[in-house]
């Protein structure tokens, strides 16, 4: 009797257990279900981070690249630029060193012109030196040489090199250049020698 009313308890009790069992289990696939859902949308995050990690580091790379570029091209523009003015510059004084060796040449005119003046003598022989000088001068001209003025003008000492310091006569004439010794030229608006000078103090 006692066995027969023990059978019916275990079973129950052994029903109880795989019920519990299967509740138990299926939390367990629930959670699993849970779990594989959850990664999915992470492994998709994943991929959107590397992609836009690849996108910032693609337009970094752009961007230096422009930069490089924008300096580069600056830099060719500024050589193109300064060979440009070079050559202008070459090609506007190439003749300078020509010019400056022809300079002592019109300074023996001006001399021989100078000497002429005080003999009556040689009045003809002074015209004809003087149309040689002006015609040299004039050709020179063209090629771009200028005569440096000093009669009357302020000392600079841009263009002018003062040999001598005489007393002023009058303070109106202090600084200012009361004889030239030497004429000096410019080429193209650069001075190739500089006019020697007296001036007053």
């Amino acid at each position: 009797m006692t066995k027969e009313k023990n059978q019916p308890q275990e079973e129950e009790i052994l029903k109880n257990e795989e019920v519990a069992a299967e509740e138990a289990a299926q939390p367990e696939e629930k959670q699993a279900e849970e779990t594989a859902q959850e990664e999915t949308p992470a492994e998709e995050l994943t991929v959107e981070e590397q992609l836009a990690n690849m996108l910032a580091e693609a337009q970094q790379m752009v961007s230096e690249e422009r930069d490089k570029y924008l300096r580069l091209s600056a830099e060719f523009d500024n050589y193109r630029k300064r060979t440009l003015k070079e050559k202008a510059e070459l090609i506007k004084n190439g003749a300078e060193k020509t010019l400056t060796a022809i300079l002592p040449v019109l300074d023996d005119f001006e001399r021989a012109l100078k000497n002429m003046e005080a003999s009556e003598e040689t009045k003809a022989m002074k015209e004809g030196v003087e149309l040689i000088l002006c015609k040299f001068q004039k050709i020179l001209g063209q090629e771009g040489l200028q005569k440096i003025e000093t009669e009357g003008k302020e000392f600079d000492t841009d263009f002018h090199e003062a040999i001598a310091l005489i007393p002023s006569p009058s303070e109106d004439l202090k600084g200012k250049i009361l004889d030239c010794v030497q004429t000096g030229y410019m080429l193209n608006d650069k001075v190739i020698r500089h006019s020697k000078v007296a001036v007053a103090q």
